[in-house]
């Protein structure tokens, strides 16, 4: 009988182990883990999207203060050149994707929605590139100088926050640094730019890594990689050489990929409310970043192209592609074979944190990570029923906020109750709207909630 218990104790043990509950893997409390669906695209090498014809450049691709253009109609300007910056601290500077002349500086529709100012560039017949001045060794150089180029490369964080990377690697000098972690979990469902970028770019995120170390001063960095991408686990371990750098496995579950959320997994720090990474004694980058950095400061390349998922069973071509930074969605879209209809919603991001999209003039940005197309019968019905008290959305926020109390003040337009209960705190991750039964928009109140607090408080300091 004893080892009749012990076999079945071995079988539940492989069973868990099989559906990637492994107890060795770390991970945060609470979240969510909605179907993956990243086998659509990550089974693809990166490949490179044509030049545009034409790009629409906006000068607000950041967290932070809009860029200024540096120039205007009729100039004409090379790949790689600076066409818009800021001296404010927190802000990007912008470079030109491809080679030609500027047709307008002018407002144009955003990813957002809204309107903003951008610089149009219209294609020449011949590209020429121009690079950033950048150190011979980087080993050698002042980290003051490799800011200096992050900076001049308007570099900011890949995964979809936009956050100026020179910002980050600049903490004050009473926030005492040490660990790095680069963030390779790609929590959302459909997307896998992040995954193939370690896959084939794996010596430069390395190398890249190396550097934000030595901004940082840390002798520790750890590149967190969700289970679901053995692959890449697996080939970084092979690349790396470096003991002070470990390719940490974590187990599959959403939110992952927030900067709370993945502190808490890798280090077991718990980051407290209002407070930021840094606070716990840690930075967070993304793998793209990372990547990013190295060229910057290996290249004197500027942030002009990036990675874009592209997913979904509407795209007779779905892949990952290198874009040029401005080029309009439709171009993309055409290019992967996209059959639009009706029946489709298209976001620019993952279906938990991006953007619908209904405008596809407007452009690839800093922050696109993705373009997913979804069948509308297999999202959420958007009728609203009555909550039912079932807490399934208390149970799923990595936050451990109380969704449905924050909504009731906030319906009843009680600010101060909802901003007592933590409503500031929410990062908007979707984790209680999936959970919930009764379709009630979560989210979209708590936005509103954040919006009338963050109102009040503004109005208190004028």
């Amino acid at each position: 009988q004893i080892f009749q218990l012990l076999a079945l104790d071995l079988m539940l043990f492989l069973s868990e182990f099989e559906k990637g509950e492994s107890l060795a893997l770390k991970t945060f409390k609470q979240g969510i883990h909605p179907p993956e669906e990243k086998d659509i695209s990550r089974g693809n090498d990166i490949q490179i999207l044509n030049h545009p014809k034409e790009v629409f450049i906006p000068l607000q691709q950041h967290i932070g203060v809009a860029a200024s253009p540096l120039v205007e109609r009729g100039d004409l300007v090379k790949t790689g050149q600076l066409i818009a910056a800021s001296p404010e601290f927190v802000s990007a500077s912008i470079h030109a994707s491809i080679t030609g002349k500027v047709k307008t500086v002018d407002n144009f529709r955003l990813p957002s929605g809204i309107k903003g100012k951008m610089i149009h560039i219209i294609a020449g017949e011949n590209e020429e590139i121009e690079t950033l001045e950048h150190p011979k060794d980087w080993r050698k150089s002042e980290i003051k100088e490799l800011l200096h180029v992050i900076r001049n490369a308007g570099l900011v964080g890949l995964g979809g926050a936009a956050f100026p990377t020179h910002v980050k690697l600049q903490p004050p000098k009473d926030k005492i640094i040490d660990t790095l972690i680069l963030n390779g979990c790609e929590c959302e469902p459909f997307l896998t730019a992040d995954h193939v970028a370690m896959l084939n770019q794996g010596d430069a995120l390395l190398e890249g890594c190396e550097i934000l170390m030595k901004i940082l001063n840390v002798n520790k960095a750890i590149i967190g990689i969700e289970n679901n991408k053995i692959d890449a686990i697996e080939h970084l371990k092979l690349l790396n050489t470096n003991s002070n750098i470990e390719i940490l496995p974590l187990q599959v579950k959403y939110p992952q990929g927030a900067e709370k959320m993945l502190i808490d997994a890798v280090l077991g720090r718990k980051v407290a409310p209002g407070k930021l990474p840094m606070d716990s004694g840690v930075v967070v980058q993304n793998v793209g970043t990372a990547i990013a950095v190295k060229e910057a400061i290996y290249d004197g390349k500027a942030l002009i192209e990036r990675i874009v998922t592209v997913s979904g069973n509407a795209f007779s071509n779905p892949g990952n592609y290198r874009v040029k930074l401005g080029t309009p969605v439709s171009v993309l879209l055409e290019a992967t074979g996209y059959m639009a209809h009706s029946e489709n919603y298209l976001f620019m991001g993952g279906p938990m944190m991006g953007k619908a999209i209904t405008d596809t003039s407007v452009p690839i940005v800093k922050a696109t990570s993705g373009l997913v197309a979804i069948e509308k019968h297999r999202m959420k019905d958007a009728v609203e029923y009555p909550c039912i008290q079932c807490a399934a959305c208390v149970s799923a926020c990595p936050m451990f906020l109380l969704p449905t109390q924050i909504i009731s003040f906030a319906k009843a337009k009680d600010w101060h109750k909802s901003e007592e209960l933590g409503v500031l705190s929410c990062m908007e991750c979707g984790s209680c709207v999936y959970a919930c039964p009764s379709n009630i928009p979560l989210v979209q109140w708590i936005k509103i909630a954040k919006y009338k607090v963050i109102e009040q408080k503004r109005k208190q300091v004028s």
